[in-house]
């Protein structure tokens, strides 16, 4: 054995390779981050940075830094370990039940640009939208609604997040603006199963706007 033909590495031995973060993963995290700032445990620029890096990561070594230094980051020694399967309700279809689903997210991101979903498109029961020194348009009023209900995560940084929803669905708010704007133009359908649509999450020196657009509406919930 000599310093140039060093003993090889038994494979069982060898580090593991990075796990690739997925989609619930990393809104995991940016759940945390936006309760970190409600409770003032971070301020607007950490905030903003973190979640920019929370939707640029590869993997779950890159995620779990963002929270090492909240209570939620000290407590993972006792939760799953990384790359174990995380437990989630299965999602009901639209018409089948009004249970809060957060499986099937979809994440719209403009960071320094723009970003939209628009058109004849699958919404799921979980949007984020984030918006930092960008702008993100959401527009709901072409949408086919899968699910009862659709909560949508709006994270407005510097930024403005546009959304619109059909004239029969009910719109409800449980966001919050600081140095910002979070308006929501709440409505209740007198269609029992409609679609609800609720709009959550921060405005930090940026804008949240969501509206029932007058003229479009839902024409059936099971319209394929």
């Amino acid at each position: 054995m000599t310093a140039e033909n060093p003993p090889a590495v038994p494979l069982d031995k060898q580090p593991a390779p990075p796990v690739r973060a997925s989609d619930a993963d990393r809104d995991r995290i940016a759940d945390i981050l936006r309760e970190a700032l409600a409770q003032g445990r971070i301020d607007a620029d950490e905030h903003s940075e973190r979640v920019e890096a929370v939707y640029r990561a590869k993997t779950l070594g890159e995620l779990e830094p963002l929270i090492g230094d909240l209570p939620e980051g000290q407590r993972r020694a006792a939760a799953p370990a990384p790359g174990a399967p995380e437990a989630v309700h299965a999602p009901q279809p639209a018409g089948r039940g009004h249970g809060l689903q957060v499986a099937n997210a979809k994440n719209v991101v403009a960071v320094l640009s723009g970003a939209s979903r628009q058109g004849r498109w699958r919404v799921g029961p979980k949007v984020n939208a984030v918006a930092v020194c960008g702008g993100v348009e959401l527009d709901f009023t072409e949408a086919i609604f899968e699910y009862q209900q659709v909560v949508v995560n709006a994270t407005a940084i510097c930024g403005g997040i546009e959304i619109k929803v059909p004239e029969n669905v009910s719109l409800r708010s449980a966001g919050s603006g600081i140095m910002g704007g979070f308006e929501v133009k709440e409505q209740e359908s007198t269609q029992p199963d409609a679609p609800v649509v609720v709009v959550q999450g921060v405005a930090v020196w940026g804008g949240v706007d969501a509206k029932p657009v007058a003229g479009k509406r839902v024409r059936d919930l099971s319209d394929d």
